[in-house]
């Protein structure tokens, strides 16, 4: 007969001890008792024995106990506790329950004995040279292991090398359905031998315990060809570990969530030469520290795998800073969506439809041109710290001031859009680009959103949501209208102005106006590239046409219209006012209130 020991704590997850009948425990906190309960400082040293048997279990309460003992309520010194039963002592409840031996003899032949990892620690290989040359191989066999079932295959063949007296393993599996163990791959040393049959009850406790378990029989008594022995093994151990292989998303979703761990176990069997397996203990406690050393590797390279696979994929999104916030261990947490400041980026590609037309027959090869496009949109959103949010055809979102926030996000939002017309501008001085003829437009709008993994149970992504992403739309559509490339709101104006002390570019308030299907008007103004990287637009330049949006919106036309035409002949920002102007014969309607009202998106 066997019994579990259920250990139950409330600062710890529940635990589990096998005793054996006509065996004596000792427990307590000293690593010497056979029963170890370190995490409970009301249990002594020593505090009380356990002595097995067919009537249940005894318990002596030790002289060197300094706490009580509790069995329903009352204390105690010598009582036998049979199945269901429990004491307590300090934090800590044990329960007693009778394990049943469902797929094992009837006998007591079979002595199942979970394996305690500080004894293996201690443990000391005999044949260390050979074990080290099969492990030296272990990195490849996973690195090269395209797929689940070739990385099975392997495994088995290599820890058949490394365990002399195996005769069979299994990679098993608990099948959530039905709750017992499946099979996943099974290797024999000698085809001959047949297949395996992993015994359920080993496999199952392994799982619930968590731990290696062992299971030793005795070849004396009458074989019965329903349960494990049968098979020529006179020995077989399950070691559990955690595999990475499957995860909760498939790859290239937007799931950001960590690897979720799929429970497998190495299922080990074979014969002990001599006098049996009782009597070879220490070499089968070798074999169950090799094979949990092989597992340890297996789970740590593959989560390894798995997280620079999904580190990957989040680098499409997320710029280095993000991912070093997130850490190896991928805190998700700080993905969930929350209100804040950020600084969001809206980029397109203009004429785009006409692109499309006149390629009508070459479709894929615009599609790739378009792919690039957007690879340099978002390349330049990741070099400065952004996010890429999503992409809606031929455009891209970023936003910065998420996950982190940065008094740097919206400097570094202007710098993305500014690398972002450069690489373009060098691209159209090139003929032979294949992005020569793209042109882009760029909006950029700071203010309150919530950002985060927004979306459904079925399908979540990266974003951002609130009104401040459909200024930044609105502001990349009024582009075309003004003639210009970049276009910002008045809040990210006030907010460079005020702390761009020697930023690399330049500001310059265009127009105010009431963009189409909104209810508030703004300034808006565009970015420019320093005076030294664009010379033919002087900062004397910038003052002039800033003197002149201040009389139109004052309603002096006419002295307007002199600043603008002080303004290079190829610096288009002028049109717009220019063209205002002139309809009204320079002079300002008389309900004029100094704003623009847009009849359109895009203008």
């Amino acid at each position: 007969m066997h019994r579990l020991l259920a250990f139950h704590d409330c600062r710890m997850l529940d635990r589990q001890f096998l005793l054996a009948d006509d065996n004596k425990y000792t427990l307590g906190r000293a690593e010497d008792n056979e029963i170890s309960t370190i995490w409970d400082d009301k249990i002594s040293r020593h505090h009380v024995s356990l002595q097995p048997s067919d009537k249940g279990v005894r318990l002596i309460v030790l002289d060197a106990a300094s706490n009580p003992v509790f069995v329903d309520g009352r204390t105690t010194s010598d009582l036998t506790l049979r199945a269901g039963q429990s004491f307590v002592i300090g934090a800590t409840r044990f329960e007693v329950q009778q394990v049943t031996q469902s797929d094992s003899p009837r006998s007591n032949s079979v002595q199942q004995l979970p394996i305690d990892r500080r004894q293996l620690a201690q443990l000391r290989y005999e044949d260390a040279d050979k074990r080290i040359e099969v492990l030296t191989s272990l990195p490849a066999v996973i690195r090269e292991s395209g797929v689940e079932r070739d990385l099975f295959v392997r495994l088995a063949n290599l820890l058949l090398a490394g365990i002399q007296h195996a005769e069979g393993v299994a990679v098993v599996a608990m099948e959530p359905e039905r709750g017992k163990p499946v099979v996943l791959h099974q290797e024999r040393r000698f085809e001959a031998d047949g297949s395996m049959r992993p015994s359920s009850r080993l496999t199952s406790n392994a799982f619930e315990q968590n731990r290696t378990v062992l299971h030793i029989w005795d070849e004396s008594e009458a074989e019965d060809d329903r349960y494990t022995q049968h098979a020529g093994f006179n020995w077989a151990f399950c070691t559990p570990f955690q595999d990475v292989t499957s995860t909760g998303g498939t790859e290239g979703s937007s799931d950001t969530s960590g690897p979720i761990g799929t429970a497998r176990a190495l299922y080990i069997a074979g014969r002990s030469p001599g006098e049996g397996a009782k009597t070879n203990q220490k070499r089968l406690h070798a074999d169950i520290k090799f094979t949990e050393f092989i597992a340890e590797i297996v789970g740590s390279l593959q989560r390894q795998r798995e997280l620079e696979r999904q580190q990957s994929g989040l680098r499409q999104f997320f710029s280095p800073p993000v991912l070093e916030a997130l850490g190896r261990d991928l805190d998700t947490s700080l993905l969930e969506p929350r209100e804040c400041d950020v600084t969001v980026l809206f980029c397109d590609l203009r004429g785009f439809s006409q692109h499309a037309e006149e390629q009508a027959d070459n479709l894929t090869g615009l599609l790739e041109r378009v792919s690039l496009a957007l690879e340099v949109m978002t390349s330049q959103i990741l070099r400065f710290g952004g996010v890429t949010g999503d992409f809606q055809g031929d455009a891209a979102l970023g936003f910065w001031g998420w996950p982190i926030s940065s008094d740097e996000a919206p400097l570094n939002a202007c710098r993305a859009a500014l690398s972002i017309r450069e690489e373009f501008a060098k691209a159209h001085a090139d003929p032979d680009h294949p992005l020569t003829d793209f042109e882009t437009s760029i909006g950029i709008a700071h203010g309150r959103a919530v950002a985060g993994k927004i979306g459904t149970r079925e399908q979540v992504k990266v974003t951002v949501f609130g009104p401040v992403v459909n200024l930044a739309s609105r502001l990349e559509g009024m582009t075309r209208q003004l003639h210009v490339p970049i276009l910002i709101d008045d809040k990210l104006d006030r907010l460079i102005r005020k702390s761009a002390d020697g930023f690399e570019c330049r500001l310059r308030r265009l127009l105010k106006v009431l963009p189409y299907g909104m209810d508030n008007s703004l300034v808006v103004s565009e970015l420019v590239p320093s005076e030294e990287a664009m010379p033919q637009l002087t900062n004397q330049n910038l003052a002039n046409f800033e003197a002149g949006l201040q009389h139109f919106i004052e309603g002096d036309w006419s002295e307007a219209w002199r600043y603008l035409h002080s303004m290079p002949a190829d610096d288009r920002a002028q049109d717009f006012l220019a063209m205002q102007i002139t309809q009204h014969g320079r002079n300002a309607p008389s309900d004029w209130d100094g704003i623009v009202r847009m009849k359109k998106k895009g203008g």
